[in-house]
């Protein structure tokens, strides 16, 4: 899982270093699939912005208009691609995230510190 290496032989290496595998692209679908749908990204920024780092559910699901049943269902999502992790205290379940899957999509994203962008090419039959 992308959120789950040792950060010795991450992942996934920047989309302007190499191609990815197919292996890679199926992981990273996984977490992008997971942050493509609004709920799931309020509440990714919910629990990432909150002070002291985590945040009960009691807290998020009166945020939205869909019933508890939906929210953890979201939140399934979003811990099933590494993106947050929860534990259990009593009735109530907190939540946090993991910033080595945000880190790693970072880096997956951006291009090396200083480095030129690829030379583009113009397509083939296109006058100069």
């Amino acid at each position: 899982m992308l959120g789950q290496s040792d950060g010795a032989g991450a992942c996934c290496p920047g989309l302007l270093t190499a191609p990815l595998d197919e292996g890679q692209a199926v992981e990273l679908a996984k977490v992008f699939k997971a942050l493509g749908d609004p709920v799931r990204l309020r509440l990714l920024s919910m629990i990432a912005s909150r002070a002291g780092g985590e945040v009960c559910v009691c807290d998020l699901t009166p945020a939205f208009a869909l019933s508890q049943p939906t929210i953890s269902h979201h939140l399934k999502l979003l811990r099933q691609a590494g993106l947050i992790d929860c534990e259990r205290r009593g009735t109530w379940v907190y939540y946090w995230l993991v910033p080595e899957t945000t880190d790693r999509l970072a880096g997956i994203l951006a291009r090396p510190a200083g480095g030129p962008l690829p030379e583009r090419t113009a397509p083939a039959g296109a006058a100069s």
